[in-house]
């Protein structure tokens, strides 16, 4: 969808895990990046190509293959590498991901460019802010862009990300819930998966109905996680 001031910003489910794609950009200048590609590369190539729009690059909010391709659960995704080979572009991840990146997708270390938290990309007119939100993994991101935040699988609209995965966190996804419970009510959270409560939802709605968002402390939130 185009909203004002340039934006260009599309929500699309993919796969059998309930995910969504996203893509990012300028509504002028037609270009956009895209996020998470997995599950379906030749159709989402198709539906780039199909709404005239320029794939210029690649954000990644975290390195699990439901969300860059892979290998998981004995099912083969594909994903980065195959977009790759499709098309060349440069693949944007937080620095802490790098590697596991890499060694989930097998893209190699010249196709990255590892970013910080408060990094920016410019798409056209459109400014893509880097968020770090550790806890589901060491380098989870989420994307700010105007008032909508892609949030990977750090904040979902009834939940947020599992912390009993390999190199997950606990902690750190508490403290990463209360930094983006810091963001403006009028702020629209666009997960990265469909997990229930609709496909996006403000954040003011959100910090008053999801329960992650509303733990007051460290001590309540090892209870409720079980850690």
């Amino acid at each position: 969808m185009s909203t004002p001031n340039d934006l260009y910003i599309e929500q699309i489910a993919c796969g059998p895990m309930a995910n969504f794609v996203y893509l990012i950009g300028s509504a002028s200048t037609r270009e956009v990046v895209l996020v998470d590609p997995a599950w379906d590369i030749d159709g989402l190539l198709s539906h780039v190509e199909e709404r005239g729009l320029k794939l210029t690059a690649t954000l990644v909010t975290h390195y699990h293959p439901d969300h860059v391709g892979g290998e998981i659960f004995g099912q083969r995704i594909e994903g980065l590498s195959k977009l790759l080979e499709r098309q060349g572009m440069k693949v944007y991840v937080n620095r802490l991901e790098a590697d596991g990146l890499s060694k989930v997708t097998g893209v190699s270390e010249s196709d990255l460019v590892k970013v910080d938290s408060g990094d920016t990309l410019r798409v056209g007119d459109v400014e893509i802010e880097f968020l770090h939100t550790p806890g589901h993994t060491p380098g989870s991101q989420c994307f700010l862009v105007r008032k909508a935040l892609v949030s990977g699988d750090t904040l979902f609209i009834q939940g947020c990300g599992r912390v009993d995965l390999p190199g997950a966190d606990p902690d750190a996804m508490f403290q990463s819930l209360q930094r983006l419970s810091e963001l403006p009510d009028d702020i629209t959270l666009l997960p990265g998966h469909d997990y229930g409560g609709g496909p996006q939802q403000s954040m003011g709605e959100t910090k008053r109905t999801n329960p992650y968002l509303r733990v007051p402390n460290l001590e309540m939130w090892h209870q409720l996680m079980g850690a």
